[in-house]
């Protein structure tokens, strides 16, 4: 079977300030065929700071995650959870998304096939990306 590079991302809303605003972002990358869904996960710490988790259909404010495709479960075990509540402050949330790169599998599998292998990779934060392409707008 022919899969895309895989990634997960724990995005944090202090305060449980979710708008619920990234259904829709996500859904369109899903439907665009640009990712899969490989699973997805609330967490979060009540005010006493007990950690709590939760599915998309048990709040309101998460519904919209109800309608986008996805192989949604099994995967982010409670490890993965405890990991990503410990960086939760009580009265916070997070989604654990874990999801494939669907736009670059054609490109994995000719690494693969290659014989070639990832030494290292990451993503930089778009702070740091913004400060520097600013710096080299400013020194052109």
């Amino acid at each position: 079977m022919a899969i895309g590079p895989v990634e997960y991302l724990i995005l944090g809303f202090p305060g449980n300030n979710f708008t619920g605003r990234i259904a829709p972002a996500l859904a369109d990358l899903v439907d665009r065929g640009l990712v899969n869904i490989i699973d997805l996960t609330f967490v979060g710490k009540d005010d006493d700071g007990n950690l709590v988790t939760f599915e998309f259909d048990a709040l309101e404010e998460l519904a919209e995650f109800a309608g986008i495709d996805g192989e949604i479960g099994g995967l982010i075990n409670d490890e993965d959870i405890a990991y990503a509540a410990a960086a939760l402050e009580p009265g916070s949330s997070a989604a654990i998304l874990v999801w494939e790169n669907a736009w670059a599998t054609t490109f994995a599998e000719a690494v693969r096939d290659a014989d070639g292998v990832v030494l290292e990779g990451g993503r930089i934060p778009h702070e740091l990306i913004e400060a520097a392409l600013a710096e080299l707008a400013a020194a052109i």
